[in-house]
């Protein structure tokens, strides 16, 4: 008999139960590793209202969704699951100023552009292939720190000097890719 996936709603009473706290009033919650594992993110997300830090990595999550409600989220760990977009992420725009989502069969970056806070993402080891792809982190106007490598894009580069020019060409504003400081000429 296959096992029922643990829901959101089943996570966070699991989760005050073991902290003996409300996860409404909590600023970091971490539901990673469930077993079984999440599958959906729904509603019950959303009354994590004053959560700044939500970690879901490690489960079976297909889309991005359930987290409107989530007015103070500011980091978002989604690493080691199944989310093929970005769908659904624009919903914390104003808040969210991390995401670390590497390990996800992500291969299009539609949407990043509303994230106008957004200063770090994590996006090792996904499926973006295009540089078309890769330049809509130009809308990311705050983003200082990216990880980017095990990405296809970045393994079918000649070598990693071309891959580092590449990258920091087309995204002036990053300070950081890919864990190294990035060394600009001064003007």
């Amino acid at each position: 008999m296959a096992l029922k996936p643990t829901t959101c709603k089943e996570a966070i009473a699991r989760w005050e139960k073991s902290k003996e706290e409300s996860a409404a009033d909590a600023k970091v919650i971490e539901l990673q590793f469930q077993w079984p594992p999440i599958e959906k993110m729904d509603g019950a997300l959303s009354t994590l209202v004053s959560c700044e830090k939500l970690s879901l990595s490690s489960n079976m999550i297909d889309k991005i969704a359930g987290i409107a409600g989530m007015r103070s989220l500011k980091i978002l760990s989604l690493g080691r699951n199944y989310i093929k977009t970005l769908a659904g992420i624009e919903t914390v725009a104003d808040t969210l100023e991390e995401l670390w989502i590497s390990y996800n069969p992500i291969d299009k970056l539609k949407g990043v552009g509303a994230l106008k806070n957004l200063r770090v993402l994590y996006m090792a080891n996904n499926m973006v292939k295009e540089w078309v792809e890769f330049n809509r982190l130009q809308e990311c106007p705050a983003l200082r720190d990216l990880v980017f490598t095990g990405n296809p894009l970045c393994e079918n580069q000649p070598d990693v000097d071309t891959w580092r020019t590449q990258a920091s060409n087309r995204l002036q504003q990053i300070l950081k890719l890919d864990g190294i400081p990035i060394l600009r000429e001064s003007e």
